[in-house]
This record gives C-alpha cells, structure tokens and sequence, in this order.
C-alpha cells in the first residue's frame, strides 16, 4: 500500500515504546518502522528508515526530544516529528515548537486521537492538545535568559556557586547575579526552588 504512514518511535522506556508500536500497528494505514530509546539515535534512524513521522518522548538519554525534533529537522526537513510525553508542562510545548515540532500530546491521549495526530502532523498540519495549549497562552514564555536556565540546570545537580562557575566557565559572582535574578523571576525563596519552579513550567 502506497499510502502507508512510516514512522519512528523515540522513547527510553521499552515498555512504553512497545505499546505504542503495538496500538499504531493496528491501524490500517500506520507502520512503525524503526524504534529507539535515545535521542541521540533519531536522527540516524530517520534517514535509514525513511521514517515519515518520529514520535518523540521529552525525557530521553542522549538528547531530549526537543532537541531531537530541532536536530530532525535540520537533518531530515522530511520526517515531521510529534512529541509524546507523560509530562504536560506549557514550557515544553513552547519549546517543541521553537524547536520544529509539528505537534505535542499527552500519552493519555485515547488511541485513536493518537493515530489521527499522526496522520494530521504527516499531511502538514500541527496538532497540540487543546488544555495544554490553552495552559502555554496562559503563563507565557519563560522569564529566564538562556544562561539563566543554565545556571539553574547546573544548580539543579547541586554543588556550591564556585563548582557551578567552573562547569560554565564563569566568575563566581557572574554564577551569582544570574542565580539571584533566576530566584527573583520565578518568585522563589531560593535556589532550590528556583530549579524546581522552573522544572515545573518546563523552562529548563
């Protein structure tokens, strides 16, 4: 059949990447053609699979699946891809789509809704849960500076202002005016909630 939907499946959870295979195998008109659990191998199984649509988790090992749709469409502008996450956060959607996503839903999404993503990210169109969308309208873009978010990254991992000043190759006080303008954005008593804030929107 000519007008069979290849795709590709990028999720770190076998499980989950199983199941997924085994609803979308169901439709007629779907075939899942390549599988992995790293975001740094999506690229490569595009172009070897002739993937049309890479369904793309967030958390994954390698890359994330942002940066795994911003490398797709750099490297294979053919293959469209739909993030499919358990983590509904405004921030990631904004990102997704900064990023060339074609589309972004939930993995509680009813089969059927998920197979009809599918096809409308495949023939051009975007497609984002509705709530979500509604959610990311709401709360707007991430207040921080990309450096900002990755002082918070780093903070995150824990260590002292001089460990995170070395990993980026700043002054101490440079780590702390960045730190202390993160915690004044997202309305935190400090650093630790500053990171779990902004994990929480999806800004970093």
């Amino acid at each position: 059949m000519t007008d069979t939907i290849r795709l590709l499946l990028a999720d770190d959870q076998a499980l989950v990447r199983g199941a997924l295979a085994a609803l979308l195998d169901l439709e007629p008109d779907l075939e899942v053609v390549a599988q992995v659990g790293r975001g740094d191998e999506v690229v490569d199984a595009a172009r070897a699979s002739g993937a049309q649509v890479a369904l793309l988790d967030v958390e994954m090992p390698g890359a994330d699946g942002i940066q795994a749709a911003a490398l797709l469409r750099a490297a294979v502008p053919a293959c469209r891809s739909l993030i499919v996450t358990t983590f509904g956060r405004p921030g990631y959607l904004r990102r997704a789509m900064e990023a060339g996503a074609s589309g972004f839903v939930v993995k509680d999404t009813p089969s059927g809704q998920l197979a009809d993503a599918v096809r409308r990210v495949a023939s051009g169109l975007r497609v984002v849960d509705p709530a979500l969308a509604a959610e990311s309208l709401a709360s707007g873009a991430s207040p921080l500076t990309l450096r900002e978010a990755e002082v918070l990254e780093v903070a995150a991992e824990g260590g002292t202002i001089s460990d995170i000043a070395r990993r980026l190759h700043l002054s101490d006080g440079t780590v702390r005016n960045h730190l202390s303008s993160a915690i004044g954005k997202t309305g935190a008593r400090n650093r630790s909630e500053a990171v779990s804030i902004a994990t929480r929107q999806g800004w970093l």
